[in-house]
């Protein structure tokens, strides 16, 4: 089902008391999860491109990075140091599961085959669960196997977590895209985005950007695409996220 605004327009003022994530200095981090079991379903490509957003808007941005193929750290190292600034966080060797110093949002993309007890820490850390999903048999038959572990974890269940799901690389003129959105459909889930197949993502990518790097006059039609998704974050302002 499409998100709506009257559902996740609102604000939310962290506190301490619902709230699991603080940074170094011992204040609040808003946390986002990219996750999907199966391999290549767009996870590092969300993942890289909303910290891409979340820098360009301004806000002190870490990308953790939980896989061992370390994706989204390669993307860093090609970022030019003329844009604005994205910390890399390695999970694996923070120990005190806290990320880097000034951080106000944390971007999480998680390894494939995530399960079992590594998927209930990083849930119970997060406030936003986000999951890609492509229009193909594999990734459908992968994907609703997922969802119903989801549907089974206590920060799903009691909305400490909230879900959402992106439909990645689709063409709408394809019987696949309407595939994917009878599956959709048919799990009630609530879909932000559906982002359309093009070489944008690739392109930017490579040269350690995000579209929201490159001018809006050539990215509309594609912020178009991804807008409902950043209304559902419904990120504090910068001021507000110590209150």
């Amino acid at each position: 089902m499409p998100v709506d605004g009257s559902r996740c327009g609102t604000v939310k003022v962290i506190t301490r008391t619902d709230r699991a994530a603080v940074n170094e200095e011992g204040t609040m981090v808003f946390s986002i999860l990219l996750a999907n079991p199966k391999g290549g379903s767009g996870k590092s490509t969300l993942a890289t491109q909303l910290a891409g957003y979340l820098a360009q808007a301004g806000y002190r941005t870490a990308l953790g990075d939980t896989d061992r193929q370390h994706t989204t750290r390669a993307w860093l190292g090609m970022r030019p140091a003329t844009l604005p600034p994205i910390t890399a966080w390695d999970t694996a060797a923070d120990d005190d599961g806290k990320p880097p110093k000034g951080t106000q949002v944390v971007v999480l993309d998680s390894p494939a085959n995530l399960h079992g007890k590594k998927l209930s820490q990083l849930l119970a850390r997060v406030d936003r669960v986000i999951v890609p999903v492509q229009p193909s048999p594999f990734d459908l038959w992968a994907s609703e196997a997922f969802f119903a572990t989801l549907a089974e974890e206590k920060a799903i269940r009691k909305a400490k977590a909230q879900l959402g799901v992106v439909g990645m690389r689709v063409n709408r003129r394809t019987r696949a895209a309407q595939q994917l959105d009878d599956f959709f459909a048919r799990l009630d889930l609530p879909v932000l985005a559906t982002l359309r197949e093009t070489q944008l993502y690739p392109q930017t990518a490579s040269q350690g950007l995000s579209l929201f790097d490159w001018p809006a006059s050539k990215t509309r039609r594609d912020r178009t695409e991804w807008q409902p998704l950043l209304d559902w974050l419904a990120l504090p302002p910068q001021g507000r996220f110590w209150e």
